[in-house]
């Protein structure tokens, strides 16, 4: 009985075995369905792909501008009432000093360390540190701000050749044109956002006094400010300053600093430390049609509300209700277009306004003034 047990077992083992060797090699002969074979279609990737990208790719303009994009980390002591107890060594070890502390973005402009940001991201720093894109951290100190544009230029403590960005040509952008904002965003590390060219040349936004924005729907959000917005060959058109956002957050509207702006206020304030404008003293106010046909005046210029005492309008004979038609030969359509103009000229320098009065053109010779230094416009 025993023998025969011993037999039985054998022969199951033996089954199944040949059972197991039909399933995995041919399970046709069983009935079996075979299982079925997964095909996967792969691309083959062209030997220069790593340089190139994949088509509609825009990550060689990316790995070209993103060495030169920063992180700044700014530290501000509070300027709170002092407490007797902090001038106490032990109290100050045991409780510091109020802080507070702030992030943004910068683009190295120059080799030698200079990068340009927004002023109101270090604005009242009292502590600067700068972090590339590949984990290295420098201190950094003010150069030189510029309040009216948003603008500020830092100097980097290194003699270490930096990767600094390329400009783009001065008027190349368009309307429609692809553009990438660079940045850090909510301090969550260096991002690229893709969008387009939504307008140029925004103003009356109440940011600065000085608007020329550039409008883009890439997404900018805290963070950002400072950073890159760049061309789709990798090169600098903008720097990302202001969203528009009822959440803080990016609605598709975000405005940048054209690189030509950047690039007047950037090699002013490496000259000479600051930026220098020149002024008249007039408070201009813009020419509306029903302004212009109740007085009969003309529609193109820009009509003086207000002239300051002592300034250079007042002593070169301008009156308020003049209308300023050009400014050294620069014809002057808005009041926009007299700022920028009066801006741009030079202290010490005699020019003509052409103005309206009366109902006849006449010829006002002033000598520009420096315009007076502004505080933050934020």
């Amino acid at each position: 009985m025993r023998r025969l047990w011993l037999i039985f077992t054998q022969a199951v083992t033996a089954s199944v075995a040949v059972l197991f060797v039909l399933g995995t090699l041919k399970p046709e002969w069983l009935g079996v369905p075979a299982a079925p074979v997964l095909t996967v279609r792969e691309a083959v990737m062209p030997a220069d792909a790593a340089v190139a990208g994949s088509p509609g790719s825009y990550a060689a303009a990316a790995r070209k501008a993103l060495p030169a994009v920063v992180h700044i980390y700014t530290r501000q002591v509070a300027r709170v009432p002092k407490h007797p107890l902090m001038d106490d060594p032990l109290f100050r070890h045991f409780f510091g000093t109020p802080e507070r502390s702030g992030l943004g973005s910068g683009v190295i402009v120059g080799a030698q360390g200079f990068v340009i940001t927004n002023n109101h991201v270090i604005e009242n720093a009292d502590e600067i540190e700068v972090g590339l894109n590949d984990g290295r951290k420098f201190g950094a100190a003010i150069i030189g701000r510029d309040p009216e544009t948003d603008l500020a230029v830092l100097k980097l403590t290194t003699d270490t050749e930096l990767p600094a960005i390329t400009f783009a040509p001065v008027e190349s952008l368009a309307v429609g044109d692809v553009v990438l904002a660079i940045g850090n965003p909510f301090g969550v590390g260096q991002t690229v956002t893709m969008g387009i060219t939504s307008a140029l040349g925004r103003q009356h936004l109440g940011i600065n006094t000085f608007e020329n924005y550039i409008q883009t729907d890439a997404a900018i959000n805290p963070g950002n400010s400072g950073g890159a917005l760049v061309d789709s060959s990798g090169n600098l058109v903008g720097i990302n300053t202001a969203i528009y956002s009822r959440s803080g957050g990016s609605l598709g509207i975000g405005f940048a600093i054209p690189v030509s702006t950047a690039r007047q206020v950037l090699e002013q304030i490496v000259t000479s430390g600051e930026v220098v404008r020149g002024w008249v003293g007039v408070e201009a106010r813009e020419i509306t049609e029903d302004l212009a046909s109740s007085f009969g005046i003309p529609k193109n210029g820009a009509l003086i509300g207000g002239i300051l005492r002592g300034s250079p309008a007042e002593r070169g004979g301008l009156q308020p209700g003049d209308v300023l038609t050009a400014v050294d030969g620069h014809p002057v359509n808005n009041a926009k277009d007299m700022l920028d103009l009066v801006a741009a000229l030079h202290p010490g320098q005699t020019i003509v306004f052409k103005v309206y009065r009366d109902r006849r053109e006449i010829d006002i010779e002033l000598v520009v003034a420096r315009r007076p230094q502004a505080t933050s416009q934020r």
